[in-house]
């Protein structure tokens, strides 16, 4: 017990003293000021050429999305989830050991050249985070966490990284074993994630991009914004993608009926919905309490997901 309380504390210790030296001394492997790069970027990018002309420079719950991204990028880890994270992978080796088991590698993808590494992790991690964001949507109790980043109702960069820290436990909790199971030697996954976060700040910016073929592959915002679109005739969303849109075109979710430019995003009720961030973080805790389980999974539930769905109807 006193190696993991050991743990505990010397966590908080050096994600401080990580967060510290981010923001003292900027570097190019340096995530804080990539963060605040790629959002002055994208910011600039809706400035200069906004897709919906008529919303506002500083949108609705601008300033509330940009405190979300500093929050779950790096204050949420400050305040104990790199610490319980820490004590959790240890506990969990340690019952390995039980069994005699090491560790959970299966593929030594550590001999591969460095770009098919980081490439496999890409896609790996990314067709992870696809079927989690899908068990969003169909679990009643997840939904009341992922509602926070649904309350979006004037779409724009910062809303990226809008959600629930509950989000990020599960994100994490279902992403590790598979991960793990590939033995990635690189320590430093920063090519990899700053490149997701591009992509994050991308398909949620306020920006018109035709990608052609490659709309096909990637996410993209003429798509995300029917994932956050009110009015939906599947009863658990569409468009799953987080980087990739492929995964949606696979397996049949995919859905781009016209031009999304002006729908009304976010759910029933949105209006409704807890505005601050203290209580948009304890609402899920409490609509838990009160909600009946018949409650709906989703924005609008018209009808089941079909699981034979006709071909998508895309604009060109």
């Amino acid at each position: 017990m006193e190696k993991y309380w050991n743990i505990f504390l010397n966590s908080f210790a050096d994600y401080g003293g990580y967060l510290l030296n981010e923001v003292l001394y900027p570097r190019w492997g340096n995530y804080f000021y990539w963060l605040l790069g790629l959002s002055l970027f994208f910011w600039l990018l809706e400035i200069v050429a906004p897709w919906r002309q008529h919303q506002a420079k500083i949108r609705q719950d601008f300033w509330l999305d940009g405190f979300y991204m500093f929050f779950n990028f790096f204050l949420f880890s400050l305040v104990g989830f790199n610490a319980i994270s820490n004590i959790g992978v240890e506990a969990f080796n340690d019952f390995l050991a039980l069994f005699g088991v090491k560790n959970l590698v299966a593929f030594e993808v550590n001999l591969w050249p460095v770009w098919a590494q980081l490439l496999t992790l890409f896609v790996v991690r990314d067709f992870i985070q696809w079927n989690v964001h899908r068990l969003l949507h169909h679990s009643e109790y997840l939904w009341r966490f992922h509602k926070v980043h649904h309350s979006v109702q004037q779409m724009g960069f910062a809303a990226h990284l809008r959600f629930h820290w509950g989000e990020t436990v599960v994100y994490r909790t279902l992403e590790y074993i598979p991960l793990a199971m590939i033995g990635f030697g690189i320590q430093d996954f920063f090519l990899v994630h700053i490149f997701a976060t591009a992509i994050g700040h991308f398909n949620h910016s306020n920006i018109h991009v035709p990608l052609g073929p490659l709309r096909f592959l990637f996410n993209n915002p003429q798509m995300h914004i029917w994932h956050h679109a009110k009015h939906m005739p599947r009863r658990y969303g569409a468009n799953y993608g987080i980087s990739l849109s492929v995964w949606d075109y696979l397996f049949g979710t995919a859905y781009m009926p016209e031009d999304g430019r002006d729908i009304e995003l976010g759910f029933e009720e949105v209006e409704h919905y807890p505005k601050t961030f203290q209580e948009q973080m304890w609402y899920p805790f409490k609509e838990a309490g009160t909600q009946t389980p018949s409650a709906p999974l989703a924005p609008v539930p018209l009808q089941e997901e079909n699981p034979h769905p006709a071909p998508v109807k895309e604009l060109t």
